[in-house]
């Protein structure tokens, strides 16, 4: 009985809200009313032998409206380890230092169970209300989210004639999806250089992501990065080890963080090489406007540039979504052939 009206109250601001559920391009019905599984991350760092300053950063994801993260375990061979907060996001992170000289790969394994509600927000009401004052930074420019230049032509565009958030927000959001396209040449997730897309078109999750917060910012819109996994889809166990994924969110006063993911829209067009003027690109390009599928877990918010928590020595990261390490205070290589540095995640549905 505790746990179903644990279940009844997590739902309900869903229902006050009148948010509703949303169908799913290609599919016959909705998507699932929730998603529910296992997730395990398994981290090994290679150190040389004897070596007694090995560090290791995990995002750590927590529940929130649209996600639910509980039986968290933690095991591995770590001299200590322990959850920290990062003071500039907010962001939950796993820390583990190995300080003991050891033989062999210092290992740690992170598991937990996810139940995740489609993050759909279409009906809402924006009021004129100004913005909250730990909002206004999402419209600042950063070292990685540009807001001059050629962004700002493109953001004084899709701003022009528009009053509300939400018509900018959607305008810089069709402006994305018909300017950039999806380069599966990019490595990982890209690395959000938002004048380097701009100047190609093309890029991956990270790329398009960033592209939509910065023109979103320069139109005066309140907007960040959202860093993530996706989950498994199918019965049973599925390797989420290149499962990493990044989408965005703008801030429409009275209603709060609306998600949007021109980057998923892109990869739908390319992976089913639709004609981005047929129907069915239409249709995901509505769907991914105010509206997420329940495949997904967020480990991070915003950000770009900072300090972890406890502070890495090797310099500022540019995005905290994949475990990060280091070793003698010099980062180590994950990235492509994860080398020094490797890492497994699997999502078992339930």
């Amino acid at each position: 009985m505790k746990d179903k009206l644990l279940i009844g109250f997590w739902f309900l601001p869903l229902v006050l809200a009148g948010v509703v559920m949303a169908s799913f391009p290609g599919k016959a019905n909705a998507e699932p009313d929730v998603v529910s599984g296992e997730m395990t991350i398994e981290v090994t760092i290679d150190a040389p032998a004897g070596n007694r300053d090995t560090r290791l950063w995990v995002p750590l994801p927590v529940s929130d409206s649209f996600q639910k993260i509980e039986n968290v375990k933690i095991e591995g061979n770590y001299t200590t380890q322990g959850k920290y907060k990062e003071k500039e996001t907010g962001n939950n992170i796993l820390y583990a230092e190995w300080t003991k000289p050891a033989d062999g790969q210092r290992m740690l394994a992170l598991s937990f169970r996810a139940t995740v509600r489609p993050r759909v927000n279409r009906d809402f009401v924006e009021t004129s209300s100004p913005l909250p004052a730990d909002i206004r930074q999402y419209v600042k420019e950063t070292a990685f989210i540009p807001t001059g230049g050629e962004v700002k032509k493109v953001g004084d565009k899709v701003g022009e004639g528009k009053t509300k958030i939400s018509e900018k927000a959607r305008a810089a959001y069709d402006w994305v999806v018909d300017n950039t396209f999806r380069d599966p040449s990019v490595q990982g997730c890209g690395i959000g250089d938002v004048e380097q897309t701009l100047a190609k078109k093309g890029g991956k999750c990270v790329d398009i992501s960033s592209v939509f917060v910065s023109v979103a910012r320069a139109a005066g819109v309140p907007a960040r990065e959202v860093f993530g996994i996706r989950l498994g889809k199918d019965d049973g166990v599925s390797d989420m080890t290149k499962g990493h994924h990044c989408w965005a969110e703008y801030y429409a006063p009275g209603t709060g963080w609306v998600p949007v993911d021109p980057a998923d829209q892109r990869k739908m067009v390319f992976e089913k090489k639709l004609d981005d003027k047929s129907d069915e690109a239409a249709k995901y390009r509505e769907y991914y406007f105010n509206g997420l599928d329940p495949y997904r877990i967020a480990v991070a918010t915003g950000g770009r540039g900072y300090f972890l928590n406890p502070r890495q020595k090797s310099g500022p990261l540019n995005y905290f979504m994949y475990p990060f390490a280091e070793v003698d205070g010099k980062a180590v290589e994950w990235l492509a052939a994860q080398k020094e540095l490797k890492y497994k995640i699997t999502f078992k549905k339930l």
